[in-house]
């Protein structure tokens, strides 16, 4: 008998990947318009372009006068270059209130410290606090740990330089959305695990967790809405290159790997049901839970990633932003 006839041939499986949930009927409309100028599929090629998109100016942060804006620059991480911070806080109100730290999002390529949600500065006119938004180096230029450890300094610098800037530093919460939410829960990591400010919850919108990229929903999501899983596969790699994937990757880098979710502060999480994000998000929240820990978790059905900032006025998307601002007055006892 040749030796060909007794070789065995031995495959990986294939995954059958399930059908894609639909889209919410408002959302699908929005996404067919948007489609011609956001398309799903993100790669480094057509990075520069959305790089040089253009982002809220600053006048528009003052509300006619209502918000307060102040832009300062201040230390980095040791050794590293100095980073601003973009402050927005109530006009008139003297005394410390209670801070959003924002991580802006991006996929960890692209965005600033002014891409800020609108509904942000909603609520540092409703709720009376102040909006703290960090800029932090990009990748694939500065790879990790830089954009997390930007994210970091920053915190450190807002709670130790409270009074300065009117900030009660008893009543931070990180929040982020996208990239920004993965930053944010990592910014929550860290802060545990060195010691560093006590935070009073963390608010995860969409984020970007997991760089495996490889749950069903990611796969499902392919070539569909925003953010697939090329975008997803551009983000990860520019953020820790051949690594990503790999066994050794930080939960500093990407908060699904770590192992232990216990002594983190109450933590909000959403997401769509129609995004790449999704499976990594609902097994962060439950990881949270199973650790002891205290979370609230939304998946809005028909979601795409991304979809309250982009189509606001649908009727999920208001839905979306009520439960966050329901969450941050308990948390803040506003």
């Amino acid at each position: 008998m040749s030796a060909a006839r007794n070789t065995i041939d031995i495959q990986e499986p294939i995954m059958t990947v399930p059908t894609p949930p639909p889209f919410d009927p408002e959302l699908a409309a929005a996404l067919t318009v948007m489609a011609d100028f956001i398309p799903p599929s993100l790669t480094m090629e057509t990075l520069p372009a959305l790089r040089d998109a253009s982002f809220m100016p600053e006048e528009d942060f003052t509300r006619g006068g209502a918000i307060d804006v102040t832009e300062l620059t201040v230390p980095g991480p040791a050794g590293e270059p100095d980073i601003s911070l973009l402050v927005l806080r109530p006009a008139g109100e003297t005394g410390p209130v209670p801070a959003l730290y924002n991580i802006h999002g991006g996929g960890m390529i692209m965005g600033t410290n002014r891409l800020i949600p609108t509904e942000m500065l909603d609520m540092v006119v409703e709720l009376k606090l102040a909006v703290v938004s960090v800029e932090y180096r990009l990748a694939p230029e500065h790879p990790h740990p830089a954009p997390v450890e930007d994210c970091y300094a920053g915190l450190v610098w807002t709670a130790k330089h409270a009074d300065e800037i009117g900030v009660d530093p008893g009543r931070i919460v990180v929040a982020g959305a996208s990239a920004g939410g993965g930053l944010a829960a990592a910014v929550a990591l860290l802060a545990r695990d060195r010691g560093g400010p006590a935070l009073i919850g963390q608010l995860l919108i969409c984020p970007m967790l997991d760089d495996r990229n490889d749950t069903v929903s990611s796969h499902q999501m392919a070539g569909l809405g925003v953010w697939d899983r090329t975008s997803n596969d551009t983000g990860w790699t520019a953020l820790l290159g051949d690594r990503r994937g790999g066994p050794d990757v930080s939960p500093y880098a990407a908060p699904a790997r770590a192992t232990d979710l216990s002594g983190l502060p109450p933590t909000f999480v959403d997401v769509g049901s129609a995004e790449t994000f999704r499976d990594e998000d609902v097994a962060y929240a439950t990881g949270i839970w199973q650790s002891g820990g205290v979370a609230e978790l939304h998946v809005w059905p028909g979601g795409f990633h991304g979809f309250d900032m982009m189509a606001p006025q649908a009727a999920i998307s208001q839905e979306a932003k009520a439960a966050r601002l329901r969450w941050l007055r308990r948390i803040l006892g506003a």
